[in-house]
């Protein structure tokens, strides 16, 4: 079977999720919430199966909506910005990407936005995972800060505790999600 031929939707990510991600227990969140689920995306972004996947998935969604610039913050956003781009180039898709730093740097070009970054451009941002939404917003904000607006967020899993998505949908935001909470579930219980 050839790497085209494999599964791309949402209920294969929920899986590879379920298996390399999700976790029960007690942990405390960037937001500094308290949970008792994580979904490490890392673990299944930095998998070779999860990065085409996750991949394919964003650049499905981005192109529908016409994005031509992708981006979020760092450190989360840069790997799911770099493999939205590499299946974008592989279908021939245009778009470049763009990552938002926490500070601005004080060497080089000390930029805040890093990488392809045009205001003009139809913008997307990503997320690993939206609880608060507070990185995000900090992300729109620069964006916005720039001269640009963002047109749309993806998330790779919403946790479905609403407070995020509805900060966002309040700033103008399309919000999409790749997988969700419930979906993770059940494919671990179908597993």
């Amino acid at each position: 079977m050839s790497t085209h031929d494999r599964e791309v939707s949402s209920e294969a990510l929920a899986q590879l999720l379920a298996t390399l991600s999700y976790r029960h227990g007690t942990f405390r969140l960037a937001s500094g919430l308290q949970s008792d689920f994580y979904v490490d995306v890392k673990q299944t972004v930095f998998h070779a199966e999860g990065a085409r996947l996750v991949g394919e998935l964003l650049c499905d969604r981005l192109s529908r909506h016409g994005v031509t610039l992708v981006g979020g913050m760092a450190v989360g956003a840069v790997p799911l910005v770099s493999i939205a781009l590499v299946a974008a180039a592989r279908r021939g898709y245009v778009l470049d990407g763009f990552f938002v730093r926490k500070e601005v740097k004080d060497h080089g070009t000390a930029q805040r936005l890093d990488g392809r970054f045009r205001a003009d451009a139809k913008i997307a941002l990503v997320e690993d995972v939206v609880t608060t939404g507070a990185s995000t917003l900090a992300a729109i904000d620069a964006v916005e800060a720039a001269g640009a607006k963002v047109a749309l967020v993806v998330t790779v899993v919403d946790r479905e505790e609403n407070e995020g998505v509805q900060r966002l949908a309040a700033r103008g935001t399309v919000v999409e999600s790749l997988t969700t909470r419930s979906e993770i579930i059940a494919a671990a219980a179908g597993t």
